[in-house]
């Protein structure tokens, strides 16, 4: 098939606006009117590989994303859930980050259509529904930790068995083999925020030696007054994972360095 016929099925199955650029042998820039949240149009190539014509991003769709997020949060949990579902609904290939899809019995059309859909529904995971966006933030905080905490110095949902068999005061993380072991909770809202200065002032009534941290969604939703009683007893506190996620890790690999 001729790239004029080529461009005419993309045409007719995806939509007018659109068109072929032939960038050497056997390659060719798809310009689509689709495009990200920020205004950058989908990256598309047709290109021939051994014999076989297929449609690729060329890595450009994961990159883009990487702007947003880190790439352990596209790795695990939610958004890469999202990621597989989108591509294994209109049968598009990962191949370590190139998404590809091949074209099969000339059906150039089909493949374009299905293709930009994957692509758009992945790029979606910019607008994360705010519950999806919370869901994913204690994943966010537990791969965080699991990146840069040897795996045998931190335990999740951590609670003092000796003072508290049924677990009714609990640390979101407990990092252990220090002097003052590090108590880390990651907290989004009001109600959190009550239950964490509930569980620090029992655990100083216990004696219990540590040393309190606080990562927050973003701590401008927490109440004031809330804020104010709960920084009486952590001094230490991140006010978002996402926006300071660069010195939580530089001060985890710093204190457990000593």
């Amino acid at each position: 098939m001729t790239a004029d016929a080529i461009e005419r099925e993309f045409k007719q199955k995806v939509c007018e606006e659109l068109r072929l650029t032939e960038e050497g042998k056997d390659r060719f820039r798809v310009f689509t009117p689709f495009r990200f949240d920020d205004g950058d149009h989908l990256a598309i190539v047709l290109k021939r590989e051994k014999n076989q014509w297929l449609l690729s991003d060329e890595g450009h769709t994961y990159m883009h994303l990487t702007y947003r997020f880190n790439e352990s949060d596209l790795e695990n949990g939610t958004r890469r859930e999202i990621i597989t579902n989108s591509l294994s609904e209109f049968q598009v290939e990962d191949r370590y980050g190139e998404f590809i899809i091949k074209i099969e019995q000339g059906e150039y059309g089909e493949a374009l259509y299905r293709f930009a859909q994957a692509l758009l529904r992945i790029s979606d995971i910019s607008y994360l529904s705010r519950e999806r966006v919370k869901s994913t933030f204690y994943e966010d905080f537990r791969a965080l930790i699991a990146e840069n905490v040897p795996e045998d110095r931190y335990v999740f949902d951590w609670h003092d068995t000796q003072h508290d068999p049924e677990s009714f005061y609990e640390v979101d993380c407990h990092i252990n083999k220090m002097a003052n072991p590090l108590y880390i909770y990651a907290l989004q809202n009001d109600n959190q925020v009550r239950d964490a200065t509930i569980s620090l002032l029992q655990f100083e009534k216990w004696g219990n030696s540590f040393y309190p941290i606080a990562i927050f969604q973003d701590s401008d939703k927490v109440s004031k007054k809330v804020l104010k009683k709960f920084s009486k007893v952590c001094e230490k506190q991140f006010p978002s994972l996402q926006e300071n996620r660069r010195e939580i890790v530089h001060y985890l690999r710093e204190t457990l360095s000593r």
